[in-house]
């Protein structure tokens, strides 16, 4: 297979979970599982169909032979004509009742709809994980404080912790909306060539609660509760916009993640995981590329830009049906749920296994922090007797001179030297010391993670415990 196209996102990046749902025999035996409900339906309504035909073709779900599909397929040039034929083969007795009253959207919309439920059932485990795996991180690292940033310049200090409930907070907003449209999701049912059901009313003799009746039927047998009111022949391509909304959704909050910590890794405070035996480039052997994260916001990338299928898809469908969205979601729906899989896979190994080093974050702090405590200093002097006028000039000359030696000469910040040194402020250095304690400049990081992590993410993981430890195996 080394001699023709394979994709990279089945070869190198989603999960094996992942990719058996987006898989032919995926696919095909639950075309089949739909052509053996809409026939115990009808027989339960009334139409001559036996058990033993039924019970034939329950009995070769699993017996496909693609080369036999694939032959009829190049002669008949329909997808699912070729399906009924090849079951057919295999299945004597039912032949004749396969498909009975259906058109082709009955195997293929439904069946996007059950694959787009179970691709979103193992989003949805990742992500529950991946909420998990923030907030022990978050929990850890509550209270380690660190510079924070605006516009990528040092700003008022936060902690590690705190800093990682942003990340969190954005995926409980995924998960809700992964919830919702996973919630909203219905079958297509049997509607027929338009979505009129004229087909199968036919077959009832003009019994329009069978027709009814047919649908519910075939809905609870494929484990839904209901179908979508009205159609024309497909389902309407705004749910798989829906859909793939969620995982833009997802790439999104990954990608700034992914940011924060290509960020970090620059600074020296956080390393991803690094294998003994790892290269981080084939030049400069001394290098540790954040790789995965480059990765998730890579493939994050591809999945917002996918999600743009389903939109132009949506607008442009004719009346109650057009073909030009087929080959078009046969590529976009499934590449964006193994892309959002491979995202969270990384994600989650990234978060839990990567390594924070304090001492370079307090490195950091010590060489901003004089700057953001001169206020607290000031009114110390204040409180003291001290002129608060003067004693702002006096700040102002000093930082200024600081900076200047810092930027210029590449010195350390001594700031906090030249202070206890001008007899103005009256302060010895361990006076300084006291006032410039880091913990005075968090505010409420700690305790507002605390808050965060008990009152917003720990119900809805005691909601979802049964989503939790999702299997993560990254394979480059």
């Amino acid at each position: 297979m080394n001699d023709i196209y394979q994709n990279p996102l089945c070869t190198r990046y989603a999960s094996d979970e992942m990719k058996k749902i987006f898989s032919n025999d995926y696919k095909f035996s639950t075309w089949r599982k739909l052509w053996i409900a809409l026939a115990e339906s009808e027989k339960e309504l009334g139409i001559d169909i036996t058990d033993e035909q039924i019970d034939e073709m329950k009995n070769n779900i699993y017996n496909i032979d693609y080369d036999k599909a694939k032959k009829y397929e190049s002669e008949m040039r329909h997808d699912v004509m070729a399906h009924v034929h090849t079951f057919g083969d295999c299945c004597p007795k039912a032949a004749g009742i396969i498909h009975l009253g259906a058109t082709s959207c009955y195997v293929g919309d439904n069946t996007d709809i059950i694959q787009m439920r179970e691709g979103l059932l193992q989003i949805k485990k990742l992500l529950v994980s991946c909420i998990a795996a923030d907030a022990a991180f978050a929990e850890k690292h509550k209270d380690l404080p660190s510079l924070a940033y605006t516009h990528f310049q040092a700003a008022q200090p936060t902690t590690i912790g705190k800093r990682a409930t942003l990340w969190t907070q954005d995926l409980l907003f995924d998960l809700k909306q992964l919830d919702f449209q996973l919630d909203s999701l219905k079958l297509l049912g049997c509607k027929g060539t338009t979505g009129t059901g004229a087909s199968f009313l036919e077959l009832f003799e003009g019994d329009h609660e069978k027709v009814k009746k047919l649908e519910k039927l075939i809905a609870e047998k494929m484990g839904f509760e209901s179908c979508y009111a009205v159609s024309g022949q497909t389902y309407s391509r705004k749910v798989d916009y829906n859909v793939i909304s969620v995982l833009c959704g997802i790439a999104q909050s990954a990608a700034k993640f992914s940011n924060d910590i290509r960020l970090l890794s620059h600074l020296k405070e956080f390393d991803e995981p690094f294998e003994s035996k790892q290269i981080g480039s084939s030049a400069m052997a001394y290098k540790r590329n954040p790789m995965r994260s480059e990765r998730i916001a890579s493939l994050s990338r591809y999945i917002m830009t996918d999600s743009l299928n389903p939109a132009i898809t949506a607008s442009a469908q004719w009346f109650e049906r057009t073909l030009d969205d087929s080959a078009n979601r046969r590529i976009s729906i499934p590449e964006a749920f193994l892309a959002t899989d491979a995202v969270l896979s990384l994600y989650i190994n990234v978060v839990s296994n990567g390594t924070i080093y304090p001492k370079v974050i307090e490195k950091h702090l010590k060489e901003e922090l004089p700057f953001m405590a001169t206020e607290n200093i000031l009114m110390d002097c204040v409180k003291k007797g001290g002129d608060r006028q003067i004693l702002h000039e006096s700040i102002r000359r000093h930082s200024v001179d600081t900076a200047k030696s810092i930027k210029l000469y590449g010195n350390d910040n001594d700031l906090l030297d030249r202070i206890a040194n001008d007899d103005a402020f009256g302060l010895t250095r361990e006076e300084i010391d006291k006032i410039v304690d880091v913990k005075k400049f968090t505010g409420r990081a700690k305790e507002q993670t605390e808050e965060f992590l008990k009152e917003c993410v720990a119900p809805v993981l005691e909601e979802n415990k049964d989503f939790l430890g999702a299997k993560v195996v990254i394979s480059v």
